[in-house]
């Protein structure tokens, strides 16, 4: 029996082509879709459950709470828990700390080859731990032992991909490499570990590890005035006895700040708690949206899977209403086998049999689709999902079970709504199809241009939001400011002579020195607070130390005062110039804002600091627009080790400056590689994932509106020959072939204005409350709905007429001869 199952199923799909076609091309690209989303989704989730611990790890996190009520969620603790942590609970294995280089977005590596030929370049992603590491977490070691690995402080350990660009297919295990910046001090390290990335399922993203006793950060462990209120730096990582209840533990904290950091809190003037937050929940459930990388929010999985789940409704919809739609060819085939004695079960089993062959069809087509796409999908999702991934037993599976799925709910109201046919209304010709029937292609049509308007909308919303982001001013001259890293020691002993040099350029109109500058991680803070106030009274204002002429360079507008200038060379001495944000803080008027002091805690048994104020700058926004503007202040700095030397040019022709700065770097650097980057285009890195769901929210809304377009032109070919002798007889009458088209399109054009109507109200609500993830933001204009439906009504007016003029230019005598 079902070999003739499948044999009815092959011989009804040759015999009408054009149904067929659409039918497997269209449930072809839905399953595409939802085997990309699908991939991406299950990458998403497997971030960290490869460790060997997993069910045992937890970060140590905090939150900190203010005399105001004021609560800030920290990944990060002091020095001095992770060893505190260990002696205190005896069902703490190990732990171990992780630090990242704030101060330096790259390091110089470097390696001899010869006497007179030194191999370097810079690399991101260095990490700091302890020698515990790679005792709490899992790495594949290609070379090396890991239980040893980092027990030398001049110690490292390479990445497969940095091991390869170090030593080419050479063994790197016991050579010796030289690291400069913060992270290295430019001294010597021994390779004793290569492993194989896990960039791709871990969060913590490393291209290589670092004893945490190296370079800056060893030298700042080894002072011996450590707190545990101050320098939250340390990621704290802690791996459990098995068994040990994650909740229990977690009651015992309390009673560990008390007796290990009240003292220090007391003396910052706020509270701490304590939580533990499991390794495997960091990248998806976490409430802190970066712990060492970027986490990813459960909503962007959600919104994925759901434009992954509508996209194969729209394709499952049109194989449903063009099923129903020739139900009446279909039904005198039903009827004979009624009469022949077939019941509604086999003629149930029938059809959901030719929906899975469909299914099963479009699935390898779907197969071959996801081979070709997934290159342009990684990088349209800034993903590295690997071909093998496809053939893993858990994707082969979830692909069988997302057909069987798709064919059963492509095939069950077809296969029921067939079944039920009487015979005798049948084999008398009484058969037409029933208003109900009717009622639900309309219904899913309805649905589908639902799904197609809101994406449309949403790809405008999305696109306004990034083109707001973009052009919005920041409040200081963005464009033709080159940034050069500092990252060595020597580099920031030359600062002097290459801003001179640097100056010479007649289209260099300043250059500057800066810790930070807008658009990248800050981390350094201050708690300051106003006279007459106490320590727990005091606000947290960021903090950069800068040259001189920095904001004359980079374009900031004053408010009141002025700026640094090499004019006051005693403003080093605790004086400060700070944004509007920190006078609305503190509630001190603009006009009496010059002068004013604010105090910070110097420490136990010293007496209180103070910083003047000497100038106000207007707000500008030194981080992305998703935060809002926070207090801010300027420091001068006096001893010139400075992270970036900015330069604002003024020409068109960067690529001549651009050579000319390379030419002074050498000159005085011959041995680091020169490196720079724009100003604008590192602040616009912040909007990446922004980016990154508008590009895939755009491929899909386009898809989506393929497929539905594709089942259209299924049912006017259907709906136009249904009625084709009726267009017959209008046109021996004198029907005009524009009357013609619109009479075939009015229903059509009826049911995308409802879509509209419904569509509108349900869009406006879901991307308002996705705009509220930026505290600078569009408002949703009403435009933007009247497109999308012009856009939907146009779509479906060319996809219905090219079907209508096709039957109203179509010779009357043939239409009308078999009457």
């Amino acid at each position: 029996m079902v070999k003739n199952y499948l044999k009815l199923a092959w011989r009804n799909l040759l015999k009408s082509k054009l149904f067929s076609a659409i039918n497997v091309f269209g449930l072809s690209v839905g399953m595409t879709c939802c085997m990309l989303l699908l991939l991406y989704i299950l990458s998403e989730i497997s971030f960290d459950k490869h460790q060997k611990y997993v069910n045992d790890l937890y970060l140590l996190r905090s939150e900190n709470v203010q005399s105001n009520g004021d609560k800030m969620d920290n990944p990060r603790a002091p020095a001095p828990y992770a060893q505190a942590v260990k002696t205190e609970f005896p069902e703490v294995i190990q732990v171990t700390r992780l630090w990242q280089n704030f101060l330096e977005d790259k390091t110089l590596l470097s390696v001899q080859e010869s006497r007179k030929t030194v191999k370097s370049f810079y690399e991101t992603k260095g990490i700091h731990v302890d020698s515990t590491f790679f005792d709490v977490f899992t790495y594949h070691f290609l070379e090396g032992n890991p239980a040893t690995s980092l027990n030398d402080p001049h110690s490292v350990v390479l990445s497969e991909e940095v091991a390869k660009k170090l030593f080419g297919e050479e063994s790197a295990l016991n050579k010796t490499i030289r690291i400069g910046g913060k992270s290295g001090n430019n001294e010597n390290f021994m390779v004793t570990g290569v492993y194989r990335d896990e960039s791709a399922r871990s969060h913590i993203d490393a291209r290589y590890f670092i004893s945490i006793h190296a370079g800056w950060v060893g030298n700042y462990l080894r002072q011996s005035d450590l707190n545990f209120t101050n320098n939250n730096m340390f990621y704290t990582y802690l791996r459990l006895k098995p068994g040990t209840s994650a909740e229990k533990f977690g009651d015992k904290l309390p009673s560990f700040i008390e007796k290990y950091a009240r003292k220090d809190l007391k003396m910052a003037g706020f509270e701490k708690k304590l939580f533990l937050l499991p390794v495997a929940d960091i990248h998806l459930f976490s409430p802190i949206e970066k712990i060492v990388t970027p986490t990813t929010s459960t909503t962007y999985l959600y919104v994925l899977g759901s434009i992954a789940l509508f996209t194969l409704l729209i394709a499952c919809i049109n194989f449903m209403n063009l099923s129903t739609a020739r139900s009446a060819k279909r039904a005198a085939e039903v009827g004979m086998r009624k009469v022949m004695g077939a019941g509604r079960n086999g003629l149930v089993g029938q059809f959901l049999g030719e929906s899975m062959v469909f299914t099963f069809l479009a699935l390898v087509t779907a197969i071959f689709f996801v081979v070709v796409c997934l290159p342009g999908f990684n990088q349209m999702a800034d993903k590295s999902l690997n071909l093998s991934d496809l053939f893993k037993p858990q994707i082969v599976l979830a692909f069988i079970l997302l057909a069987l799925m798709t064919g059963l709910l492509a095939g069950s109201y077809p296969a029921f709504y067939l079944s039920v046919f009487n015979p005798l209304d049948v084999i008398k010709g009484k058969f037409v199809n029933s208003v109900s029937a009717t009622a639900l292609r309309r219904g899913l049509v309805v649905f589908q241009f639902v799904i197609s308007i809101g994406l449309v909308v949403a790809t405008m919303v999305i696109q306004e939001q990034i083109k707001f982001m973009r052009n919005q001013p920041l409040g200081f001259t963005k464009d033709q400011q080159i940034v050069i890293p500092l990252r060595s020691q020597e580099s920031r002993k030359q600062y002097d002579a290459l801003r001179h040099e640097i100056l010479q350029n007649n289209q260099v109109t300043g250059a500057s020195g800066t810790s930070y500058y807008p658009g990248i991680l800050n981390p350094s803070d201050m708690n300051l607070f106003l006279p007459g106030q106490s320590v727990n009274e005091d606000g947290t204002v960021k903090t950069n130390w800068v040259a001189p002429d920095f904001m004359h360079t980079m374009g900031f507008e004053m408010a009141s005062g002025r700026m640094f200038s090499a004019e006051f060379p005693g403003d080093t001495n605790y004086k400060m110039v700070v944004n509007e944000a920190t006078l609305r803080k503190f509630a001190i008027p603009l006009a009496k804002a010059v002068g004013q002091t604010l105090h910070f805690n110097q420490g136990e048994n010293q007496p209180l600091g103070s910083m003047e104020i000497v100038g106000v700058v207007k707000d500008f926004h030194f981080q992305d627009l998703h935060q809002a503007i926070e207090p801010y202040a300027f420091f001068l700095s006096s001893d010139l080790q400075y992270n970036y030397l900015i330069s604002h040019v003024n020409t068109k022709d960067i690529s001549k400056v651009l050579a000319f700065l390379e030419a002074r770097w050498k000159s005085l650097i011959p041995d680091e590689p020169f490196a720079y980057s724009f100003l604008n285009e590192d602040f616009q890195r912040n909007y990446t994932a922004d980016t990154r769901t508008a590009r895939i929210v755009n491929s899909f809304t386009v898809i989506s509106i393929l497929i539905s377009c594709l089942g259209l032109f299924g049912l006017a070919a259907f709906a136009a020959q249904q009625r084709i002798k009726e267009i017959g007889v209008r046109k021996v009458l004198g029907a005009s072939v524009g009357s013609i088209v619109g009479l075939l399109s009015r229903d059509f054009i009826k049911l995308v204005a409802v879509s509209i109507v419904i569509a509108t109200p349900l869009t406006w609500y879901v991307m308002s409350q996705w705009l509220q993830d930026f505290a600078y933001k569009i408002s949703i204009q009403w435009w933007m709905f009247v497109s999308a439906g012009i856009l939907a009504v146009i779509i479906a007016l060319v996809t219905v007429s090219t079907q209508a003029i096709k039957a109203a230019i179509t010779n009357p005598v043939k239409s009308l001869k078999s009457e």
